[in-house]
């Protein structure tokens, strides 16, 4: 917030004074009215201007700079910036003002003002440049004497002859008035000077550069875009919110907006700079999440968050199926079938918005169809079927389970809630799901661990009496975990010792796609290896993204040879024309493999068992 503006003026005679301020007396104490005989009860200034008056008009060595400074309280800090303009129909041939913000050192962004000075400058040294807006104002007009100014702009004033004068120009103490209530009040100002000149300005908050957006990542919205969205929009930018649902990466959201992959990057980049969304890594079954610090949180509950989970994530409505009985032990609904129909329902999720704070999960679709169906551990989504009935519950497995009551508003959280221990067998489920205990949600949350992908945690449980996919939508539980700091993502590596040999040697090194192409053998060719003394070159075939040198040890002066060396080298050259090879170097999660080569994780899998590399070559780390 602004504490005072004001704007100073270096003068040949009485050197540095200020011309105008507001607050009145903020910066230097306001003469008396005339007539006055008794003190008045003024606010004291915010700091001594004798003292820092030396760097408010500074020397010239630091004019046309920004500066700020702290009075010596260490209450407040002076932004400004000095203007000097040199020229010869000035007093010593040179004319310095400066206008300056006072806020409190308690704010952190400064850079916001900063601009509003800087522009503030710029105006009015080029107003004073065209036609002497501040050397020839009222107070200097030859012996005039100021009488008021007009509130919608102009001034009167009385020259030496007593003839009466009148100006549209706002004056410089209305003016400073104007900028001060408005950026404070409103954050920007639209104010004219005169019949040519307007001040437009603006407080922009300041925000660190946002991460790099990948291919490989998913946004999430954190605000309805379609309430905001206008149609003075990019027209990019129109097109990739469009597609935002918090389940497709950014390399989908291209294709379906038919935007090109770098400006669909740059597009999301935008709205990440803004704080309007956020961005989490693919879900995947085959993924692995551990435990971060912030499960403690959780764990104690900490402002509702178990209860909060408990509303995004459990599913509901379940649609009964005539065949469904109710055989849980417990009451939660009827019992799971191996029809892939069945399977469908269980995944279903309550459409509409839900409370998430500044997330936003109701455009978070969580039906079959948005899932990848190589994805499921069991063949869930549609077309896919379970092949096996989950045990019944054990009590100690599952607290009571509740019922929600039906209200107008889908997934309530105020609504009462009442437990049943053994409803009727043939009572049809609740209209908004069920929902199960908070000691449950805290063990689905905290069994996540290093090593055991989604699948194995799923059956995992399921295999202990608890059908997760009844009650619980995986993915959203696993996203609740990560926004709110609970979990985080494992990511996979793969390294090559042979690749990372080769690039720290100098005998490989990474060609990017745009270099080589993506052909197979026609078009571009790389060098080949060296072989024997003379270092003889075979041409070979370079796909984009891989290494495209090597050369036998022997040619360059190592130890080296026909025999074994011979065999690794063919096994090198057979790998280096593989596109997989440029993700060996421990840097390329396989988040990025699958976005990029399109393939998946088992792909990726089968094809690394078979690469042609010498045995223990490969190592796939987890971190």
């Amino acid at each position: 917030m602004i504490q005072a503006i004001f704007y100073a003026r270096f003068f040949p005679k009485e050197g540095t004074k200020i011309v105008a301020q507001s607050p009145p007396g903020s910066i230097v104490p306001v003469p008396l009215p005339e007539g006055t005989n008794g003190p008045l009860n003024r606010k004291p200034c915010l700091f001594d201007f004798s003292v820092l008056q030396e760097y408010i008009i500074p020397r010239k060595a630091f004019c046309n700079r920004f500066i700020t400074v702290n009075d010596p309280d260490g209450k407040y800090v002076i932004l400004g910036y000095p203007v000097s303009i040199p020229d010869p129909r000035y007093d010593r041939n040179e004319f310095i003002f400066n206008f300056g913000l006072v806020i409190s050192c308690d704010v952190v962004d400064q850079i916001p003002y900063e601009r509003v000075v800087r522009r503030l400058a710029a105006t009015f040294a080029e107003m004073e440049k065209q036609d002497g807006y501040l050397s020839q104002d009222a107070a200097t007009r030859g012996g005039a004497v100021a009488v008021h100014g007009y509130g919608n702009g102009g001034g009167r004033w009385v020259d030496g002859d007593g003839n009466e004068m009148v100006s549209m120009r706002r004056p410089i103490e209305s003016l400073l008035e104007i900028v001060k209530e408005d950026l404070n009040n409103y954050g920007e100002c639209m104010i004219p000077i005169d019949d040519a000149n307007t001040i437009n300005m603006k407080l922009f908050p300041h925000h660190v550069n946002p991460p790099e957006v990948k291919g490989w990542h998913v946004p999430v919205a954190k605000m309805k875009f379609a309430d905001v969205v206008d149609p003075t929009w990019d027209l990019t930018l129109q097109r990739v919110v469009a597609h935002i649902d918090g389940v497709s990466d950014v390399r989908r959201i291209a294709l379906a907006s038919g935007v090109s992959l770098e400006l669909t990057q740059l597009a999301l980049r935008h709205l990440l700079y803004y704080d309007t969304i956020l961005l989490l890594d693919m879900f995947l079954f085959g993924a692995c999440y551990a435990p971060r610090p912030g499960i403690h949180d959780f764990i104690a509950n900490v402002g509702g968050m178990v209860d909060e989970c408990a509303n995004y994530v459990c599913v509901g409505p379940i649609d009964p199926s005539p065949s469904s009985s109710n055989n849980t032990g417990t009451g939660a609904g009827p019992s799971s079938s191996s029809s892939s129909s069945d399977n469908y329902h269980r995944l279903r999720s309550v459409s509409g918005s839900t409370t998430f704070h500044n997330h936003n999960p109701s455009n978070l679709s969580t039906s079959a169809s948005t899932r990848h169906s190589h994805l499921s551990p069991f063949g869930l989504g549609p077309g896919g079927g379970s092949d096996r009935d989950p045990s019944p519950y054990a009590q100690h497995h599952l607290s009571p389970v509740h019922e929600r009551k039906p209200s107008t508003s889908p997934r309530n959280p105020s609504s009462n809630i009442h437990s049943s221990s053994s409803p009727p067998s043939n009572k049809p489920p609740p209209p908004n799901g069920y929902r199960i205990s908070n000691y449950m949600l805290i063990r689905l949350m905290t069994t996540f661990c290093v090593g055991k992908t989604v699948a194995e945690w799923l059956k995992g449980h399921m295999d202990s009496g608890f059908d997760v996919l009844r009650y619980v939508d995986v993915r959203r539980l696993v996203q609740f975990g990560v926004i709110k700091g609970c979990l985080y993502r494992v990511h996979k590596y793969v390294i090559s010792k042979q690749y990372l040999a080769a690039l720290a040697t100098g005998l490989a090194r990474p060609v990017s796609p745009s270099d080589t192409g993506t052909g197979t053998g026609k078009g571009k060719s790389g060098r080949g290896y060296g072989e024997g003394e003379m270092g003889r070159e075979h041409k070979v075939a370079v796909p984009g993204g891989h290494y495209d040198t090597y050369r036998e040890p022997g040619s360059h002066g190592g130890p080296g040879g026909k025999g074994s060396n011979s065999k690794k080298m063919a096994m090198m050259m057979k790998a280096s024309g593989d596109p997989l090879q440029k993700y060996m170097d421990g840097r390329h999660c396989f988040d990025q493999i699958m976005t990029e080569r399109n393939m998946t994780d088992a792909e990726i899998m089968d094809k690394l068992r078979n690469f042609p590399v010498p045995a223990g070559d490969l190592t796939v780390l987890y971190r």
